[in-house]
């Protein structure tokens, strides 16, 4: 007992001189709070934590709020427009590039073209693009599964059935006959028949290496059809080597989109031009290209264009050459890039078209004065002299 109160005597004195020693050096410490001595993690710690235990508290507590009906509408939609492309527009630009060709080619001397018919036939492109996309993919459903760029479409996937996808062309189909029958009957006869190679294009891939021959004469068609739209009858004089050089210009950007997927159409067996041309794609893309330039050049001496369009053929010319020789057919984003660029192509020649229209009206009158001139001296004759009559 005494050794213990010794000992318990001992640590009060230690404990009292300590605190002493810690009192007399009080001044000499600042004054903080004991948090910041250990670090203040505190606070931080505590406030992630409350944000986890409140997001896990209110996903188990609170109730999955029901989707509005304008959101259900979204969502249940998106699977179609996806199916008819409706992100990706390029196809329904290069569908109504030719079309728009046609119309300003067709349009009179010193005239803007028709913008109803221009309206009209955009709409169509769309409408048209979008069933093309639906019967393509309706074809093409167990082959797409198997191409790492579209296994994730809508009936690849298996997002929309079969008989989904069948019902939504048949309303896609019915849209577009509406838009087919604003025309004349001359322009409903001959789109309807374009119809065939809408079809048959998809099973090209498995028979022929030409495909995208078969998607230009389908694509294309409204070189044909945008003429007849606005002048009852087609002026074939015009309108082949209009649509002769779109389906060219079709197996050029065709053929550079193909390059994305050779790999998977090799393990498949599908066939493209892509696969034909091979090492040599850029030879035969000039050929393609020059072929294009001559039919454009040909028609627009079948209309007398001025000056503008064929300085807008040459500059379609020089954005192809760029094209082609910076292409790289073994980098599938490249490919992509050039193939969205031909969207330009389209425009820069239909403003070619428009502008060289336009200008047509002052060089018309010029020709008109003088030829009114040349035929105005031609058809005067001075008048002979008469003999005076002799009186006997």
């Amino acid at each position: 007992m005494y050794a213990l109160r010794h000992l318990r005597l001992q640590s009060t004195r230690h404990f009292r001189s300590s605190y002493a020693a810690a009192a007399t050096t009080k001044h000499m410490l600042p004054r903080q709070p004991a948090r910041v001595l250990i670090g203040d993690w505190s606070t931080w710690d505590k406030s992630r934590l409350q944000d986890v235990y409140s997001r896990s508290s209110s996903t188990a507590t609170e109730p999955v709020k029901p989707q509005t009906p304008l959101q259900e509408l979204v969502s249940g939609a998106k699977p179609y427009a996806q199916l008819m492309r409706i992100d990706r527009p390029i196809g329904t630009y290069l569908l109504f590039w030719p079309c728009a060709w046609s119309i300003a080619l067709s349009a009179d001397a010193g005239c803007w073209p028709d913008l109803t018919m221009l309206g009209l036939f955009g709409t169509g492109a769309l409408i048209m693009r979008g069933a093309g996309c639906t019967i393509n993919d309706l074809w093409d459903k167990d082959i797409d599964a198997k191409v790492e760029r579209t296994r994730l479409r809508p009936l690849a996937s298996g997002q929309i059935s079969q008989f989904d996808a069948i019902v939504f062309l048949s309303a896609q189909l019915s849209l577009g006959l509406l838009v087919l029958v604003q025309l004349n009957w001359q322009s409903i006869l001959l789109g309807a028949s374009s119809l065939g190679l809408v079809i048959t294009y998809p099973l090209m891939k498995r028979v022929t290496y030409w495909p995208q021959l078969v998607l230009g004469m389908a694509f294309n068609w409204g070189a044909l059809l945008g003429w007849c739209a606005t002048q009852g009858s087609v002026n074939l004089a015009a309108c082949l080597p209009l649509y002769l050089s779109g389906v060219c210009w079709t197996i050029v950007y065709d053929t550079i989109y193909a390059h994305q997927d050779k790999l998977d159409d090799l393990q498949i067996g599908v066939k493209s031009t892509a696969l034909r041309f091979g090492e040599n794609t850029k030879v035969w893309l000039s050929g393609f290209t020059a072929a294009m330039l001559t039919g454009l050049s040909a028609a627009g001496w079948a209309c007398d264009q001025t000056l503008p369009y064929y300085a807008a053929v040459g500059v379609v010319g020089a954005h192809l050459v760029q094209q082609i020789y910076s292409l790289n057919i073994d980098n599938p984003s490249d490919c992509a890039k050039k193939f969205i660029s031909n969207h330009q192509v389209g425009l820069i020649l239909f403003l070619g078209i428009v502008l060289g229209t336009l200008l047509k009206s002052d060089e018309s009158k010029k020709q008109r004065q003088s030829s009114l001139t040349t035929s105005t001296a031609s058809s005067y004759v001075p008048a002979l002299p008469q003999k005076p009559e002799v009186i006997s």
